[in-house]
């Protein structure tokens, strides 16, 4: 059974950087087209990040955009979020998500953690 597990999650204070790590295991990896979401206290869960299976299409929520890259090693069955000039309503619980086409995410991760301060 195919499987994401995040992580790279912690503490920092604004400003700072943080890159999370998705690992995937059990299944086709390099087919996938992969995401991030996040989900803070309260909230929706909302879009953050996606890339295209050959990593040449990407997408950005507006509010990341020049601040977070997605990135993906397909030998590595592994994706990434690197993170910069973090805000404290960055403050969230970061899953990834795999699925065949954008918009379409049938395979999630447990999420990891992401705490800013001011």
């Amino acid at each position: 059974q195919v499987q994401l597990v995040e992580s790279g999650g912690g503490s920092v204070q604004t400003g700072g950087s943080l890159r999370l790590s998705c690992a995937a295991s059990g299944g086709t990896f390099s087919i996938a087209v992969l995401a991030w979401f996040r989900q803070a206290p309260g909230k929706e869960r909302e879009f953050v990040a996606a890339l295209s299976n050959d990593g040449t299409s990407t997408y950005y929520a507006g509010s990341v955009q020049g601040r977070f890259t997605i990135s993906r090693d397909n030998a590595k069955n592994q994706a990434y979020l690197q993170m910069t000039s973090l805000k404290p309503e960055d403050t969230a619980v970061y899953s990834c998500a795999a699925g065949i086409t954008f918009g379409r995410y049938t395979l999630w991760g447990q999420g990891t953690q992401v705490t800013v301060s001011s």
